[in-house]
Parts: C-alpha cells; sequence; structure tokens
C-alpha cells in the first residue's frame, strides 16, 4: 500500500527543494489544518506520481487551471515548479500570453505577476501593469 503522504512530501520536495524541511511535517496547527494533508497527499502524491503524464505537461496543466483562476500565490509557486519540471522562462512567458485568448487579459497579467516574483524579474520598461 502506498504512503500518499511520504510520496506527496517526497514529489513536493523534488518540484521545490528547500521548502520543507527534511523528514515528515507537521501541518496540524492552526485554522483548517488538515487542508495541506489534502494537498500533500491528494495533490503532490496521488497526482503529481501518476505515470499518464509528464511532470512538464502536468506543470503546462497546472499553469494554465491556475490562470484561470487567478490563483496568483499558487501560480508563483508552479511558475518554479514548472521551470524545474522543464519549461523554460521563454515558455512560461508564453504561456501567460496564450492565456489573453482563452481567460482575458487581467487573469493573464496576474500570472504575469505573479512570474515576475517568483523569478525575480524586473518589470517591462514602461510596463506600469506590473509593479
Amino acid at each position: 500500500m502506498t504512503d500518499w503522504r511520504a510520496e506527496g512530501l517526497r514529489v513536493f520536495r523534488e518540484m521545490l527543494p528547500g521548502v520543507l524541511p527534511d523528514g515528515d511535517v507537521d501541518f496540524h496547527h492552526g485554522f483548517a489544518p488538515e487542508l495541506m494533508d489534502i494537498g500533500v497527499e491528494g495533490v503532490f502524491g496521488r497526482l503529481w506520481s501518476r505515470e499518464g503524464l509528464a511532470r512538464r505537461d502536468r506543470s503546462l496543466l497546472t499553469l494554465g487551471m491556475l490562470i484561470a483562476l487567478a490563483a496568483e500565490e499558487e501560480l508563483e509557486s508552479h511558475f518554479r515548479i514548472a521551470e524545474r519540471n522543464g519549461l523554460s522562462r521563454d515558455e512560461l512567458a508564453e504561456v501567460c500570453c496564450h492565456a489573453t485568448g482563452y481567460v482575458g487579459f487581467p487573469a493573464a497579467n496576474a500570472a504575469k505577476k505573479a512570474a515576475v516574483r517568483a523569478f525575480a524579474w524586473p518589470a517591462d520598461n514602461g510596463d506600469t501593469a506590473v509593479t
């Protein structure tokens, strides 16, 4: 039987090294402590470890969904994950541009802002939309 918590922590650490300490992590404090368990076990353990898609492809899909949701905080982490999973920064910029046709400029621009924060990119010259 698979230990989905251990698998989720392993996958998370591979994709975002240095974010979590070694060993098991106690998320059981504060408001809704089970939420992190659901994410670690269900999302990183069960979904990201599946064999049906390469991690690079999963990153593209995840970015598209998070852009559509305008989930800036999660996007910031997932831009770093996507780079680690093999997407270039030029490809990540293209993901933001492509999103305008499907989810609109506001969501795509929110994604661009998250990417700027994720990689500490300077804002484009004269671009007042990114601060």
